[in-house]
């Protein structure tokens, strides 16, 4: 049996959850790449490896798409995106929580909320990945043109993927979500 449970963040809810982002923001500028990596990895690593919900090892497990994002060589993120990528991964490298770590059932629930917050922020930056991840796995089966090789096949449609990736982020910060209430941004 499950249980389905929502609640509403407030306007003071979201400026808290803003506000230690962007504490966790300057870090992350003046850290090492390899280190903010490393740390993300750890939280996902304790948390698959301890006895937590479902519902924070399912929000834990998105960083890894995160993570992912970052490292592949052939996606080659840059420039602001790369380091909005860091920036949110930097969040969980943050010892301190709203809610310690330590606490059972309830210790990542501040984490699994800052998570959603980042999906929902970096929604187009995560689709694209995902896409070029897809096309890559299938561009063998694909009838790519012959005249290109593996990688400027791959290049291609990773230089398409994230112009889509930037036209889709710059439309969505233009159009207010919800009518006439501002859009909440991390970034």
């Amino acid at each position: 049996m499950s249980m389905r449970v929502t609640f509403d963040l407030d306007s003071k809810d979201l400026d808290y959850f803003r506000a230690v982002f962007r504490r966790a923001r300057a870090s992350a500028e003046k850290a090492d790449e390899a280190e903010i990596i490393s740390k993300a990895r750890a939280v996902i690593d304790e948390v698959g490896s301890g006895d937590n919900p479902a519902f924070i090892q399912q929000r834990i497990g998105k960083l890894e798409s995160l993570i992912g994002m970052v490292e592949d060589g052939e996606w080659a993120l840059a420039g602001p995106e790369r380091s909005n990528v860091l920036s949110a991964l930097s969040y969980f490298a943050e010892p301190q929580d709203i809610i310690p770590d330590s606490v059972p059932v309830l210790g990542y629930l501040d984490d699994a909320i800052m998570i959603e917050l980042v999906v929902k922020e970096l929604q187009h930056e995560i689709e694209a990945f995902a896409d070029f991840c897809r096309y890559r796995e299938e561009e063998k089966a694909r009838n790519r043109n012959p005249n290109l090789s593996r990688q400027e096949y791959l290049d291609v449609k990773r230089r398409n993927l994230q112009q889509r990736m930037r036209r889709r982020r710059g439309a969505a910060a233009k159009r207010p979500a919800g009518g006439s209430r501002p859009r909440f941004r991390l970034f």
